[in-house]
């Protein structure tokens, strides 16, 4: 059973321009746990007293979920961390030769050592306190840095090996993450050693979603996500799109999916971020028919056209109607606002209209429909 680590609230907040308000970031945490998400990441608070009072606040609520914080291997913001009473904390650190040349100005066995010291140091403060350490751009890291580093670290006391694909260099079929965690849990293995392993992939391919399932199928325990995909650049794996793919797809039937809008209204609002319309599952486009031909078929069974149901996550399909409508999707439309009586040529002087409002690069609503069918009823009765 895989387990979801949101972080909306840490990573999101490393998009450009958003910042939640503490009452905010709670409701968020609050949909979060009624979902059923495994671990909220709440923050990293160290950045600024807001932050790590809203961590703290969190933290304090009796969550089904762990509470986590973000942390840099230094003691102060581990202290920090740990005061504010969470359950988790993930530890970063690169090891790649470059970083370390260039940026540290250590060696790897130094940068192993202050790995490794600040994990039994959190673990000495707090025995129960679940760990997980990332090798900070993991896959463009020689690997054999990450494997010394990870073993270090587990040998530690680290619960969980993240795989951060940090730039979202991975590509399906070409640099698999299913082959690199066979291989790392492999090199795991060889030394009798089991954490659990962790996947952050970022999208700046578009291939997020597809990076973390094919680490799911190689066997990762935990998938990170945000709400909306928010993060750095171009944001990390959608949560919404992981968990019905993992639901309908997988068999991993274990999340109030009907709860997702209300998660995603709330997130676009106090992020200033809206929902796209032709996002996956979220979408307001994404249960919508437009063109006659889908609409014809997918009003007789919307299997023809869907491949997803709307009901997985408490939505319904609609047909849009535009300059691309049929008179099926018309017929459909007229049916649900009483109208359905009205004999075919009326009916086409309906489809028409509506059409020539389509072309001008907007939508007709039930609202709007109702109008034109009293108008072009009018017209009618006043040619007679």
């Amino acid at each position: 059973m895989v387990w979801v680590l949101d972080s909306t609230l840490r990573e999101g907040e490393q998009t450009p321009g958003v910042y939640f308000d503490k009452h905010i970031k709670l409701a968020i945490a609050n949909l979060l746990d009624e979902i059923g998400i495994d671990i909220i990441e709440a923050g990293h608070p160290m950045v600024t007293p807001e932050i790590h009072e809203a961590v703290k606040s969190i933290a304090q609520k009796n969550y089904k979920a762990i509470v986590g914080a973000h942390s840099r291997s230094l003691k102060q913001d581990v202290d920090m961390a740990l005061e504010c009473g969470v359950g988790f904390i993930g530890v970063f650190y690169c090891v790649s030769d470059e970083r370390l040349n260039t940026v540290f100005k250590k060696d790897l066995d130094s940068a192993i050592k202050q790995i490794t010291d600040i994990i039994k140091y959190a673990k000495s403060q707090k025995p129960d306190l679940l760990i997980r350490y990332t090798p900070e751009d993991t896959v463009r890291s020689q690997f054999e840095n990450v494997v010394k580093a990870s073993v270090a670290a587990i040998e530690a006391g680290a619960d969980i090996i993240s795989v951060a694909d940090t730039t979202g260099y991975m590509i399906p079929g070409k640099r698999s993450m299913y082959d690199y965690i066979s291989r790392l849990k492999e090199e795991f293995n060889k030394r009798n050693l089991y954490p659990k392993v962790a996947v952050h992939c970022h999208n700046d391919r578009g291939l997020a979603l597809a990076n973390a399932l094919d680490a799911y199928r190689a066997g990762a325990d935990i998938i990170d996500a945000t709400t909306l995909s928010l993060g750095e650049r171009a944001g990390i794996v959608d949560l919404a799109q992981l968990l019905v793919v993992l639901t309908v797809d997988f068999g991993e039937n274990r999340w109030n999916l009907h709860k997702l809008i209300d998660l995603y209204n709330l997130v676009s609002k106090h992020s200033g971020i809206p929902i796209p319309a032709n996002f996956p599952i979220t979408g307001m486009n994404a249960f919508t028919h437009c063109a006659g031909v889908h609409t014809h078929a997918a009003s007789i069974n919307p299997m023809h056209y869907e491949s997803l149901s709307p009901a997985v996550i408490g939505r319904e399909r609609s047909f849009a109607l535009d300059h691309m409508s049929g008179i099926a999707s018309l017929r459909y439309a007229l049916n649900l606002i009483g109208e359905s009586e009205l004999d075919e040529q009326t009916q086409y002087d309906i489809l028409k209209e509506v059409k020539s409002v389509g072309q001008k690069g907007r939508m007709v609503d039930l609202a709007e429909l109702k109008h034109i069918v009293d108008a072009v009823k009018h017209h009618l009765t006043y040619k007679r």
